[in-house]
């Protein structure tokens, strides 16, 4: 397999891999951040792969920086918070084919007990957050998501989570469609193997999204909105 520098090389040669660059409206968006990811026996579970446990805290500091910065940072308008999460009816009667190719998504059954749905210690959302609830793997398909966005004046989404490969990936392809700035925090998000997500992460900077570091996003949080 060629390394991530041999295929960046490959790609800037044939012309992808531009910069979208940021706006000056960014929104934090923290997609699918649910207990099944990093519970071992979960359907879901990426926890054998270190970098995807690692990306919690990652998560963590983004949003104490978009919050600070809500709480009256030394820049201007408040950042908003955006999170996702998914929920279906008990029969997953509404969960289409998606269901048909992926049974893991009966976690977010309602009444189903095994609590896998649930956030994650640190990740949660608090009062004045917007929760976008989902069928599908883009934060977009079937929501409200743009029409917030449009009326909160947002050109910008920082995005994170998981996994890397489907609900990142479909959103961050998304939100290009509709014209608002994916910057994806590749550290910040997670996936079963190191293969998948760098597989994912790479081909998302070639195509559809500036793949950035935690410390520009959390510069571009911490400044607010101009």
């Amino acid at each position: 397999m060629a390394s991530n520098d041999t295929y960046r090389s490959s790609t800037h040669a044939n012309g992808f891999g531009n910069r979208i660059g940021w706006g000056k409206r960014p929104a934090l968006l923290l997609i699918d951040v649910c207990q099944a990811y990093w519970t071992p026996d979960s359907p879901l579970d990426t926890s054998s792969n270190p970098a995807s446990v690692e990306s919690l805290d990652v998560m963590r500091r983004l949003l104490a920086a978009a919050r600070a910065e809500a709480a009256g940072g030394d820049g201007g308008k408040q950042v908003p918070v955006i999170w996702t999460t998914v929920k279906y009816k008990s029969d997953m009667s509404d969960a289409g084919l998606f269901y048909s190719k992926a049974k893991q998504l009966s976690i977010w059954a309602e009444g189903d007990e095994r609590g896998l749905g649930g956030w994650v210690e640190g990740l949660v959302p608090v009062e004045g957050e917007e929760v976008v609830a989902k069928k599908h793997a883009s934060a977009f398909f079937g929501t409200e998501l743009v029409s917030k966005l449009v009326l909160l004046g947002v050109d910008t989404l920082v995005i994170c989570g998981v996994s890397t490969s489907g609900c990142v990936r479909a959103t961050a392809l998304d939100a290009l469609s509709y014209n608002f700035r994916p910057m994806v925090v590749g550290t910040a998000c997670g996936d079963r193997s190191p293969a998948i997500h760098d597989s994912n992460i790479n081909d998302m900077d070639a195509k559809m999204a500036d793949v950035v570091s935690e410390a520009e996003a959390i510069e571009h949080l911490k400044a607010g909105w101009s």
